[in-house]
């Protein structure tokens, strides 16, 4: 099968196309021929090598973390798909790879592709819908009339958790450019802070939770806003103990990740709130909650731009120069 690989970590070069083997199915996998795949920033860290300490993938590796597509094979273990279904996932993170034709992804971490999505729409989903069910009803427990800041509302993680933010019926501010500004109401933000024009830390407070996908200033910043004992939750700031323990690192590596975010966490305290990392993880089980949801129009989403398959390492260049305007950008195979 046709694939986009990385050969080794580093820049656009690193990602090179080529012919691989068909993936090995086992009894609890499904052998997905994959339709639609979007691109997200945390490929661009793998890439990069920027997570190797907790994602050590050994080159060369089929790079991509999420797709939509129709199911052509099915392990002797599985029990909740039939070849011929259309299906969406975010494999697991042993397991990526869906810049390529085919994929075999444990049945566990895949569900029914909404009804009401096209292949494109639904594979700029999985990521960013998991994050955003684990940041505001797992870490967050976001509660009917609490005040959340989402950052970045326009990006590809903001306009899905602002959607899913009022569904759990909380007041929602989020920060984002002039152009995008209807958008974002659109989408149900109520408090829209224009970051060119406005500094969110002087207008925003008394907030009860923060999802931080910038990381640096913005998340330093964004201790400010919250009330006592408030949350920030960052998917993109200095991960913590908790992550390292969760995707099984060693004790060594725990502490040395802890590290990282040790004068982070000092500062939340300083200012009497709580700051914790989160890396995702695959849940088919989540995305069977969330596809109710978006059949009924209640999480809608915001593609950019459609790339076909060959031009995987443009669709990359093209998130990593900013250039997206809103929502996500997605590779199409077919």
């Amino acid at each position: 099968m046709k694939a986009f690989m990385v050969e080794s970590y580093g820049g656009e070069a690193s990602v090179q196309a080529g012919e691989v083997p068909d993936p090995r199915v086992g009894v609890d996998d499904v052998l997905i021929r994959i339709h639609a795949a979007s691109v997200n920033p945390l490929d661009l860290m793998i890439r990069n090598g920027k997570l190797k300490t907790i994602l050590p993938y050994r080159v060369p590796f089929i790079l991509g973390n999420d797709l939509a597509g129709v199911v052509v094979e099915v392990g002797a273990a599985v029990t909740r798909f039939a070849v011929g279904d259309e299906v969406y996932a975010r494999p697991g993170k042993d397991r990526i790879g869906t810049f390529a034709e085919l994929i075999a992804v444990h049945q566990d971490d895949v569900a029914i592709k909404p009804a009401t999505l096209t292949m494109e729409e639904a594979a700029s989903l999985p990521l960013v819908a998991l994050t955003s069910w684990q940041v505001l009803v797992e870490r967050a427990q976001l509660q009917p009339g609490q005040k959340i800041l989402i950052h970045a509302g326009s990006g590809g993680l903001g306009t899905i958790a602002i959607q899913l933010a009022k569904h759990l019926g909380a007041t929602v501010a989020t920060t984002t450019s002039t152009a995008n500004i209807d958008l974002v109401k659109t989408l149900g933000a109520d408090v829209v802070i224009d970051y060119k024009k406005q500094a969110f830390e002087t207008v925003l407070h008394d907030y009860d939770v923060v999802l931080d996908s910038l990381g640096g200033e913005t998340l330093t910043k964004s201790f400010q806003v919250l009330k006592p004992g408030g949350k920030v939750i960052s998917v993109a700031g200095p991960p913590d103990a908790a992550v390292g323990k969760e995707l099984g690192s060693n004790l060594i590596i725990q502490l040395v990740v802890s590290a990282l975010s040790f004068q982070t966490r000092r500062r939340a305290r300083s200012h009497g709130v709580s700051y914790s990392f989160l890396f995702m993880k695959a849940s088919g089980n989540q995305l069977r909650e969330l596809t109710p949801l978006i059949d009924a129009g209640k999480i809608r989403p915001v593609v950019d731009t459609v790339f076909p398959f060959r031009e995987t390492r443009q669709a990359l260049a093209y998130v990593e120069a900013g250039r997206a305007k809103a929502g996500k950008v997605v590779v199409t195979m077919t």
